[in-house]
């Protein structure tokens, strides 16, 4: 049974899904997107995640013309179409500027966006790596410099976990020109220092707003666990005590080793394992 997607208001086979050559988000990454969890068969953070693609579209100036009911009967309706078997994936949607002829001049006043949605099959709370932990090397961050947008643009971050997978490692943890980590190359990075305080970059314009970051740092005041928002350098990330990493398609993963030195006693940290249970036991209570 083929996977059915949704684009621009119809929901049809993925093999008979179109879009258009002229599209910008095909084009220009002239796009944006989120990929929301679902878990017992229910989307985690997902108003988040509807808030985040509002700032994401007005930031580029893209039309919105789609508001969280009309997204969440989406995402419910993908999710009727295609049950997942263990009840766990992700859903992926993305919303382009929209199909025109092909111009580096942005004309909004003839174009309407387009849209579309698809489900991915997923394991997300029992994985090896919950207790094997992840590999991550470093990376010098040549991304362009509005890295809060949550734009398509990701053919960098593409190649530097494609370059860390060749060097043995899971992923890469990016780096700016002052040595300070920004972030994963699709995940927030963190660390847990020698008195446990949980340090991860504060928000700017040189990581993405995490929607799964959000609501740890939520459930870390929750635990009364301190968190230091704030830029860590790579000396600081090798000597502490427990390191991981957050996104909606890995919800918390332990990192046990940064380029060949290992975290911690190389397994995943006592305080980065009662997060991901609680961050998990949480979301599914507040999922929808």
């Amino acid at each position: 049974m083929e996977r059915i997607v949704f684009i621009n208001g119809v929901y049809l086979e993925e093999n008979n899904a179109k879009i258009s050559i002229f599209d910008r988000g095909l084009l220009f990454s002239d796009s944006v997107y989120e990929v929301t969890a679902v878990i017992d068969n229910k989307l985690i953070d997902f108003p988040a995640h509807v808030l985040r693609l509002k700032k994401s579209l007005n930031e580029l100036k893209i039309k919105n013309t789609f508001d969280e009911k009309y997204l969440l009967e989406i995402h419910r309706n993908l999710l009727n179409k295609n049950p997942f078997s263990n009840k766990e994936g992700l859903i992926y949607m993305q919303v382009t500027r929209g199909s025109t002829e092909r111009d580096f001049l942005i004309n909004n006043s003839n174009i309407e966006p387009n849209i579309f949605a698809f489900t991915q099959e997923k394991i997300l709370t029992e994985t090896i790596y919950k207790d094997n932990g992840l590999k991550i090397i470093t990376i010098e961050d040549l991304r362009w410099q509005r890295k809060d947008i949550k734009t398509t643009q990701l053919l960098f971050a593409s190649l530097a976990k494609t370059e860390a997978h060749e060097k043995g490692a899971d992923d890469a943890w990016l780096i700016d020109e002052e040595k300070y980590i920004n972030e994963g190359t699709s995940n927030n990075a963190y660390i847990i220092d020698n008195d446990n305080n949980i340090i991860t970059r504060n928000l700017s314009n040189k990581l993405l707003p995490g929607i799964t970051r959000q609501t740890i740092l939520e459930v870390a005041k929750k635990l009364k666990l301190t968190v230091n928002e704030r830029p860590f350098t790579i000396d600081e990330a090798i000597s502490a005590n427990e390191a991981f990493i957050s996104s909606a398609s890995t919800l918390i993963a332990p990192v046990v080793k940064i380029n060949n030195n290992i975290i911690g006693n190389g397994k995943i940290g006592p305080i980065t394992g009662i997060l991901r249970e609680t961050y998990i036991k949480i979301s599914k209570n507040q999922s929808i």
